[in-house]
């Protein structure tokens, strides 16, 4: 059985367009544009250390990072006005008993 995966609201703040457009393709892989500088992305805790990892490598000190964690009931409160498809929630595809 995998790993739990959690919701993940990721923010950034990149000076330089080289190494925005970099952050930009590494997220892309990982989860879903809302903006220009926001992802949502669900993770174990293991692919956010990872991602972590990776965007560090791109960012410098003039950079900002935000990796902010979203529980269920967080989620289910988000209202996203002009796009609510953004935020539907999706159920695991299994079940601890």
């Amino acid at each position: 059985m995998g790993a739990a995966k959690h919701e993940y609201l990721i923010c950034y703040d990149i000076r330089d367009p080289k190494r925005w457009r970099k952050a930009y393709k590494v997220l892309k892989g990982y989860g879903e544009t809302l903006q220009y500088s926001i992802f949502r992305v669900r993770l174990t805790v293991r692919d956010r250390e990872q991602l972590r990892l990776r965007l560090e490598q791109i960012l410098t000190e003039d950079d900002s990072l935000l990796i902010v964690g979203l529980c269920d009931r967080c989620v289910e409160r988000i209202t996203a006005c002009n796009r609510p498809e953004v935020w539907t929630t999706q159920p695991d595809l299994h079940a601890i008993l």
